[in-house]
């Protein structure tokens, strides 16, 4: 066997390969094998017949195109391996001259693993964001606390702002009631935003018992476009104005609402240090992405396009699953970030998206093998076990985690997450 390497671009190769006749007569053995198990030849059992006497039983020109298959796809796993090239995908080959039991000749064109040139992973001069938390911030939280423990109170004054009211309503369009749009006993909090503008503020200065239509204009940019920028009208009956009576913050309500305090000062010392502790881990993670970012930035690292594109298959399955537990389809996300259509959102957002996580993972692989990072058996278990402990009411999840396929995408995030830390280590 003779092999030429071609070079297409820093991620893809063509290997041109010629085989003669000492290759081509090895694999017409192994094609007769196989081709002698659907032969009948009287005297045999199926199956059983010897390649010798398929030999003149087999019609030649399905022994030539059997040999020629076998001697390819054998000829193309060792080139690859002879070559050190390890292909992303199934090399296409293109068979540029084939003389049965003499020669052929053929190229397979495939993405390949390039080759990563790490940047300066101990410089990367990327510091970590220091992260304080606010009086107002643990004031928010009080302010929260003391209203999810407020007594709601019904009044018989017309509603205003902060005050939480339970409304039936019915949303027309041309007269017609439109999907979603109607409801019974809705309790809402005015002033929360949580509908389309002009509804709350057409509740506030009405009292329990009164009937009256809300004329209001759907925003132009509304999700559904049945009703973005339609004039619509809700027929509301306002049942009940209920006034938020707050509990008083006192050592009383500390001791409540809190755990192991004694006092409103002690509350807020627990909450601003769970608030710090919060900060710190986020802090601490978008210092890991950043630090990565600049590792890639620095370094040489083509993405295979092959790569590109699983990710990418990825990132957009993902995203739809996201949107529908969020009750948006696909084409109203599109439309509200003013992409023009799919195939625009796809090349905007999507493969950029796509291009970095190959990246990312790639010069962190080859990171991971810099500083010969390992994963013991012991770390690995307990990995697993973390996992299970999650699923642990979920049986069908559970058994996932025996399949040695997921186990391997545990132990590759493992090795992963030791390598950033090491990263980090190593950028203090």
């Amino acid at each position: 066997m003779k092999t030429s390497v071609k070079n297409l671009s820093d991620t893809r190769v063509e290997l041109t390969i010629k085989l003669g006749k000492e290759e081509l007569a090895a694999a017409e053995q192994v094609a007769l094998t196989k081709l002698a198990k659907n032969i009948k030849v009287p005297g045999f059992r199926a199956g059983k017949v010897p390649a010798s006497v398929a030999a003149k039983h087999v019609e030649s020109g399905s022994l030539a195109q059997q040999s020629l298959e076998d001697a390819v796809s054998r000829a193309v796993a060792e080139a690859f391996i002879a070559e050190d090239i390890q292909a992303l995908e199934r090399p296409a080959v293109d068979i540029k001259k084939f003389v049965p039991s003499s020669e052929v000749e053929f190229t397979a064109e495939a993405d390949i693993l390039p080759k990563i040139k790490l940047g300066d992973y101990k410089k990367l001069g990327v510091k970590q964001e220091s992260a304080k938390v606010s009086t107002a911030e643990v004031t928010d939280i009080i302010d929260r606390m003391l209203e999810g423990s407020a007594e709601k109170v019904a009044v018989e004054r017309a509603a205003k702002d902060g005050d939480e009211v339970v409304i039936d309503f019915v949303g027309k369009k041309d007269d017609v009631a439109f999907d979603g749009g109607a409801a019974q006993d809705h309790s809402l909090k005015l002033g929360s935003n949580s509908f389309i503008p002009g509804f709350e503020e057409g509740i506030v200065g009405k009292k329990a018992g009164d009937k009256f239509d809300l004329k209001l204009k759907f925003p132009k940019d509304y999700h559904a476009d049945e009703l973005a920028g339609a004039d619509v009208v809700f027929e509301t009956t306002l049942k009940a104005v209920k006034e938020s009576k707050q509990p008083k913050l006192d050592d009383d309500f500390a001791k409540k609402v809190g755990q192991g305090v004694e006092t409103v000062a002690e509350l807020k010392a627990d909450i601003k240090k769970e608030l710090q502790a919060q900060k710190d881990r986020e802090s601490a993670e978008k210092h890991k992405d950043n630090l990565v970012a600049a590792l890639v930035d620095t370094s040489k690292v083509p993405a295979p396009q092959v790569l590109v594109d699983d990710q990418a298959r990825s990132i957009e399955q993902d995203m739809r699953q996201n949107l529908m537990y969020q009750g948006i389809t696909l084409e109203q996300y599109i439309k509200t970030q003013k992409f023009k259509d799919e195939a625009d959102w796809q090349k905007k957002e999507v493969a950029p998206a796509a291009e970095k996580r190959v990246k990312a993972g790639l010069v962190l692989a080859e990171l991971s093998k810099e500083l010969k990072a390992e994963a013991s058996a012991d770390e690995l278990a307990e990995h697993i076990n973390l996992y299970r402990q999650q699923y642990a009411n979920n049986p069908d999840a559970l058994k996932q985690f025996e399949q040695p396929e997921v186990q391997r995408d545990i132990a590759n995030r493992l090795l992963t997450e030791k390598t950033v830390d090491k990263l980090v280590e190593l950028n203090k």
